[in-house]
């Protein structure tokens, strides 16, 4: 459908190795959508990330291929949108939000690396995806657990948002996605920084919406719910607190990352041009309760 196409479109999204941000990543590229990846850099360096095959019937947001070489794969297979989109791969610790644009490892270099990989040195779509959680009593909360989350969660999407904008703003043509958290709306157990730093995220986008709406670009946010992710391990096996929160949901179960496709869909494309410094809540009905 031409109100959701992507085709022609470049998208740079952080937190794409697994979970909602692998999703979303998918749905982008069959969208069609060229994608760059902005990745921590590998742990072995004979990692092979650029080929691999998926098997029929093999999900691909559980599947252990690598995010790359499945975008590369679904290039290279499709019939449909995403035949022949580009696939690239910025590496970088977006935690490090102090080393500076020329450092080629921070935040700060990531856009200006990203854009020299793209097609025409254009990027269209911003989805800051990546995101870490650190539990803790408050009373006992250290303070490297707050400024790693808040550096992560907040002020790093915050200096992708500056450069995008930079970049976006002159064309008077953007999409900025942030995902935020309920702990946008609500205080949580135990988890003062994720709750601060989402809560942040929910009014940066807002006041980044009320800035740069105007001016072609939009700036809205996402919401996920109870999630089966990595990131709700712990609560997921917890089983007294699983089923006080099975129980709360209305639609009697937790999403997947497969959810978040026709969201992402609906905020990066044309679809949703007159949205904006909106939090999108997909959580299947828990804000509602």
């Amino acid at each position: 459908m031409e109100l959701f196409s992507l085709e022609g479109k470049t998208a740079l999204i952080t937190g794409a190795s697994r979970g909602i941000g692998r999703a979303c990543a998918i749905a982008l590229a069959q969208a069609g959508a060229n994608i760059c990846l902005v990745l921590r850099p590998p742990s072995d360096s004979t990692e092979d990330t650029t080929s691999a095959d998926l098997k029929d019937g093999e999900d691909p947001y559980s599947s252990v291929i690598p995010t790359s070489a499945l975008l590369s794969a679904i290039s290279s297979t499709s019939t449909g949108p995403a035949k022949g989109i580009h696939v690239s791969v910025v590496y970088a610790d977006i935690s490090d939000t102090t080393s500076p644009a020329d450092s080629g490892s921070g935040v700060k270099s990531v856009f200006p690396r990203a854009l020299k990989l793209v097609p025409a040195e254009q990027i269209d779509i911003l989805v800051n995806c990546a995101g870490i959680q650190r539990r803790a009593p408050s009373v006992e909360f250290p303070e490297s657990f707050w400024d790693d989350v808040l550096n992560t969660n907040l002020k790093s999407p915050f200096l992708l948002a500056q450069a995008a904008g930079k970049h976006m703003l002159p064309r008077q043509s953007g999409k900025i996605i942030n995902f935020c958290s309920l702990l946008t709306f609500q205080g949580g157990l135990t988890v003062p920084a994720y709750a601060a730093s989402k809560g942040g995220l929910g009014q940066l986008t807002k006041a980044l919406s009320n800035e740069w709406s105007s001016q072609g670009v939009q700036v809205n946010g996402i919401a996920p719910g109870y999630i089966a992710t990595d990131m709700n391990e712990a609560l997921l096996n917890n089983p007294a607190r699983l089923q006080q929160l099975n129980d709360r949901i209305p639609a009697q179960r937790w999403g997947t990352p497969g959810d978040f496709a026709g969201p992402i869909l609906f905020l990066a494309s044309q679809a949703s041009n007159y949205v904006c410094g909106e939090v999108l809540v997909v959580d299947g009905g828990w804000m509602g309760r």
